[in-house]
């Protein structure tokens, strides 16, 4: 029988009645009335059900990471369902799977959008969507402490000592997650402020930065972002969900510093830099390198926003770069850079070994002494099967809906890594509204299965194939 621990969605349900409140207030504030009485809807839904969940009393003790899993699904199929309302009950005649759409999609920190024009729209329901993006971000945060038993001990390592995570440790590392998470919002608010950006527009893209989110509150990037000082900031800006959430927090507030701390984003700077320098000798010569620093900060922490110009030479580079994504513990997607950079060593390793017996092969981590558990290997391994698996099933699924294969298989890309489709990727046009009810629920299972994180399917997969 299924054990959802429903309590622990409670605080998210609390979370949107808090943002509804605040929609309700800023509407009045500006005289926006044309969607006042959707908050409210959604304010007093989210109530009831944080109520309600909260005062619910799981007679189970001990929970299970199966459990677990099924639990996160369930959020990410319920909050949605609270968070579409405002979008259903608008005056713009969104059917409910429209609205859900939208909703899962901000809520995956995905960007896919049903709207063609966001001139158009209503400006508190722009603050909504965006809002939508930061609970997703903070929910996914949230996730990987509440299913931390999944991960291995050097990923745990790299923001607590503790191995062993009981109920009071869960608490402080949510905590502090929940303050660095608000704090880095202000930060980013604070320095899109700074650059001359409108504030209303600093508001959204703060949401949406540090959610490593999709949303725009205009319908082109190009509009907001007027000259190469303001693209390079904000390019720097896309970082926030690259690196951790806590590689600021512990460079700062950790006296005694440990590589443990730090082994993932050293290994991400210079992956960054890398790449940011390989293009500034080979792939800027015909445009401005500020464009290929933002498409290539917005591909590598899963955003996927770009300046509206020809790029049609590099899509299939900054989809690889998309997939690779960037920290464990950061708002991003992709595979993982570090599970990558495992693997091809590992490979490496076992090619010398049977070329050179009589040599001893390192398995340390560069810039650092952590030597990798080959435990780890076979699932991050399986990791990257699944989501080959889960790429062409989708693709075929999309190919089969009269979308090219070209598009289908780009689109696939995107929303199982989250990125919001640009012009990076040659899909700037694409037109969601039209989609077909089938490719709409698919899409929207596939935006959850990306953000469920992939090693959670293997735990799934086996629970129901294989009996202990």
């Amino acid at each position: 029988m299924l054990n959802l621990r429903i309590k622990y969605l409670s605080f998210f349900f609390g979370l949107i009645t808090i943002l509804s409140f605040f929609n309700v207030v800023y509407s009045y504030y500006l005289n926006l009335y044309l969607n006042l009485n959707t908050y409210y809807i959604s304010l007093v839904s989210s109530l009831i059900i944080a109520i309600i969940f909260y005062r619910f009393e799981n007679k189970k003790l001990k929970i299970s990471i199966f459990d677990k899993i099924l639990t996160i699904f369930f959020g990410y199929l319920s909050l949605p369902l609270i968070m579409c309302l405002p979008f259903y009950f608008s005056i713009y005649g969104l059917s409910f799977l429209n609205a859900y759409f939208e909703s899962v999609s901000g809520f995956t920190s995905t960007g896919f959008s049903i709207f063609e024009n966001i001139k158009h729209i209503d400006e508190s329901l722009i603050l909504w969507r965006s809002s939508i993006q930061w609970i997703g971000g903070l929910y996914f945060l949230f996730s990987i402490i509440y299913l931390i038993d999944i991960y291995d001990d050097n990923f745990k390592k790299s923001f607590t000592n503790y191995l062993s995570f009981n109920s009071s440790e869960i608490l402080k590392q949510s905590i502090k997650i929940l303050i660095l998470y608000s704090s880095l919002t202000l930060f980013i608010f604070i320095i899109l402020n700074l650059i001359s950006l409108r504030s209303f527009n600093a508001l959204n893209l703060a949401f949406t930065i540090i959610s490593s989110g999709g949303f725009l509150p205009t319908n082109e990037l190009s509009s907001i972002l007027k000259n190469n000082t303001q693209i390079v900031i904000f390019s720097l800006l896309l970082l926030f969900s690259y690196f951790s959430i806590f590689f600021t927090y512990n460079l700062i507030f950790i006296k005694k510093k440990s590589i443990n701390f730090f082994y993932e984003d050293l290994h991400l700077i210079f992956y960054y830099l890398t790449v940011v320098l390989i293009f500034l000798l080979f792939f800027s010569f015909n445009t401005d390198f500020s464009k290929n620093l933002l498409s290539i900060s917005s591909s590598m922490s899963n955003i996927g926003f770009s300046l509206d110009y020809d790029q049609s030479n590099l899509n299939i580079i900054y989809l690889i770069l998309v997939i690779i994504g960037g920290s464990f513990f950061s708002t991003s997607s992709g595979l993982r850079f570090i599970k990558i950079y495992y693997l091809f060593k590992y490979s490496m390793n076992q090619i010398l070994s049977f070329s050179k017996p009589k040599n001893i092969f390192m398995n340390k981590l560069l810039f650092t002494k952590i030597n990798f558990d080959f435990k780890e290997i076979n699932k991050y391994f399986l990791t990257i099967l699944i989501f080959v698996i889960s790429l062409f099933t989708l693709t075929i699924l999309l190919s089969f809906a009269s979308i090219d294969f070209e598009s289908a298989f780009k689109l696939s890309i995107l929303t199982i890594m989250n990125t919001v489709n640009s012009s990076s990727y040659g899909l700037s046009e694409f037109n969601f509204y039209n989609l077909n009810y089938f490719v709409k629920f698919c899409l929207i299972l596939f935006m959850i299965i990306g953000r469920i994180e992939l090693l959670t399917i293997l735990i799934i997969i086996k629970k129901f194939l294989f009996k202990d």
